[in-house]
């Protein structure tokens, strides 16, 4: 699979823009705030419905503008697939495939798989449990249709119960038999997450320790560990015995919204113990791993998106991250830095050709 074009219209910072791409490197260079992430983000549109760095659809849209489009063709299994993506403001977003319109955009994910590797992944390693739980979701969603409308499932049954909860403490009755049904509701569909997660990660997790040995050149060890409550202890139980304190609480503390996966560099978290070059080390390895695991779930290659990478990662760990995306087992790349002569050094000492766009103030050239 591979984007042939893109077609912008008040998107962000660009009035218009159409671009024609290769089927290998695509690199945007220029000025920091130039709009070179722009471009990585609506090709993230076209292919997972919504912006990777903000969930606001509308602020999106062009200042003073009252309408954006990102239309794009790929190549897919063969086939040309033209995808387009429009929002007027006050109104629902369109997306259509082939000019039809989805019914619902769930529909979509999964169809054109894509891995960004961004400054922004930091969250991953500072923030709270939910980034890196989101990102399991987001991995597994691309894979298995049915696993998205079993979360939403999932978080429907967790807020009646902890409605019932809220509802005992103000009122200090509590209804036994509805507690029994909310229990049961909230063990089929947990437990089956909790399943499909497990699976999901006893596949992924050797990917991602082959990543980074590769990348580090085995400079350290690390681990990704998959903690979950459900892991020692049957859902059913769990609800049973922590009834009273999510009765102090008034909110369920068992179940796989407590879910964790935890980064380690030699035995020790990632985030206190890690420099910032191994912590980008470690996320760029993440990542790669999830291209691995689509391409291997999906049978075709991926696009693969790196937002300003180079930025802390030594020569050595440079060299060897873009000799494996242009050599190995990887599709279409599009790449943004602030230096044309940077780009050209790294594929020219790896022998690959990168088609170069000079991005300033909104506007696109060839370089």
């Amino acid at each position: 699979m591979w984007l042939k074009n893109i077609t912008l219209l008040n998107f962000k910072n660009y009035a218009a823009a159409e671009l024609s791409f290769s089927k290998t490197v695509n690199a945007f260079v220029g000025n920091n705030g130039a709009g070179k992430t722009n471009l990585l983000d609506a090709v993230h549109y076209l292919c997972l419905c919504k912006s990777y760095f903000n969930p606001i659809d509308s602020q999106q849209i062009k200042t003073d503008e009252e309408l954006f489009l990102v239309q794009g063709d790929f190549d897919r299994k063969d086939k040309n697939e033209k995808i387009t993506c429009g929002l007027k403001r006050n109104q629902k977003k369109q997306f259509k495939r082939n000019k039809k319109e989805y019914d619902k955009l769930a529909n979509h994910i999964g169809l054109f798989p894509l891995v960004m590797i961004s400054p922004y992944d930091v969250n991953l390693v500072m923030d709270g449990s939910e980034e890196r739980r989101r990102f399991i979701d987001n991995v597994i969603s691309q894979t298995d249709a049915d696993y998205l409308d079993e979360l939403i499932v999932y978080n429907k049954h967790l807020l009646n119960r902890n409605a019932l909860l809220k509802q005992v403490a103000a009122t200090r009755k509590l209804d036994v038999a509805l507690l029994e049904i909310l229990n049961e509701q909230l063990v089929q569909s947990g437990t089956r997450i909790f399943e499909k997660r497990k699976q999901f990660l006893a596949d992924f997790i050797p990917l991602f320790n082959q990543h980074y040995s590769y990348i580090s050149g085995d400079a350290e060890q690390v681990s990704l560990i998959y903690q979950s409550q459900l892991n020692e202890q049957d859902f059913e139980q769990l609800l049973a015995q922590s009834i009273e304190k999510d009765r102090l609480l008034e909110r369920t503390t068992t179940g796989i919204h407590k879910d964790e996966l935890l980064f380690a560099i030699r035995d020790m978290p990632l985030k206190k113990f890690g420099s910032q070059g191994q912590q980008k080390s470690f996320l760029i390895a993440l990542k790669l791993a999830q291209y691995s695991y689509l391409q291997k779930s999906k049978g075709f290659k991926p696009l693969l998106l790196l937002d300003d990478i180079f930025d802390k990662l030594d020569d050595l760990r440079v060299h060897k991250l873009m000799e494996m995306v242009s050599h190995h087992d990887f599709g279409q790349l599009f790449i943004t830095d602030t230096s044309k002569e940077r780009v050209n050094s790294i594929f020219n000492a790896i022998n690959v050709n990168v088609t170069l766009f000079e991005v300033a103030n909104g506007t696109i050239s060839h370089a």
